[in-house]
């Protein structure tokens, strides 16, 4: 089975039975029509996925990993922030009427950078190092960025990713790992969203630098569930798992800048029924 699925099942069910909730608290989230969007949450979920072992999506139900990674696409190969550069419509709530979400995401990797090296952007910089200097424990981004955030349309959800490189004894290729740090999680709608695009971003940094997608690392400062999620959550985690996906890369590509979502193999993907219209606190 899937071991994705058991650990979205252990992190709701702990959420759900230890977690401490919100209701009559201020709160800056809402529903729709107005009524404050309360949840019940744990601090500090650390979750670890292993790529060598599969890829971490769950069969509890589908999630569109396509669909993962052209947002992944949008925010650290176009370094966009205009949803015209999109083909989902998850971040319409948040776009004014020329399509842009402010200085956010994928404006802030864009951003050049002076480095004794040269002028890089957070993304390049990160290319460069892993091909360059793969040891460094210093191969980071961080989109969090306090001058912008008063002209940012939602502050990051996903803040920051830490590269760190290793050398399993025998492998003949070098280990590449990632921490994603995430100051916030909607648990039912983001959760194994985040962590397929995240997998699949540390898939295509790890061969275009020749090296082996090791462990996915998330830490999650806020994981909550909505109140208005708590019931379908019971449902998801309920359903009975299937064995995890085999998700491969076009391996004739190895320049980040070349790859688009065709690129992407999805196979043997078996899941439970998808659950539609789930209600999304703004």
């Amino acid at each position: 089975m899937s071991l994705a699925d058991g650990i979205f099942k252990s992190m709701c069910e702990d959420i759900l039975t230890n977690g401490t909730s919100t209701e009559g608290q201020k709160v800056r989230p809402h529903w729709p029509d107005g009524t404050p969007a309360y949840t019940i949450k744990q601090f500090g979920v650390v979750n670890r996925y292993d790529l060598r072992k599969e890829f971490p999506a769950i069969t509890l139900r589908r999630t569109a990993l396509k669909s993962c990674m052209d947002e992944i696409l949008w925010i650290w190969q176009k370094k966009s922030n205009n949803i015209h550069d999109l083909h989902s419509h998850i971040w319409d709530e948040w776009a004014d009427e020329n399509g842009s979400i402010g200085k956010a995401y994928g404006y802030q990797l864009g951003v050049k950078h002076h480095y004794p090296e040269g002028e890089f952007d957070q993304v390049d910089r990160v290319l460069f190092d892993l091909k360059n200097n793969p040891y460094s424990r210093r191969i980071m981004t961080n989109i969090y960025q306090h001058q912008d955030l008063s002209e940012m349309a939602l502050y990051p959800c996903a803040w920051s990713v830490t590269f760190n490189v290793t050398h399993n004894p025998g492998d003949e290729k070098l280990t590449l790992n990632a921490v994603l740090n995430q100051r916030s999680q909607d648990v039912l709608a983001a959760n194994n969203w985040n962590v397929c695009q995240y997998a699949i971003l540390l898939m295509m940094f790890a061969q275009v630098s020749d090296m082996i997608p090791g462990e996915l690392v998330h830490m999650i400062t806020d994981a909550h569930i909505y109140d208005r999620h708590q019931d379908i959550v019971r449902e998801l985690i309920s359903r009975p798992e299937y064995p995890a996906p085999k998700v491969s890369l076009n391996p004739e590509v190895k320049d980040f800048y070349a790859f688009t979502t065709a690129d992407l193999i999805v196979e043997d993907y078996v899941t439970g029924e998808q659950i539609r219209d789930i209600p999304i606190a703004i």
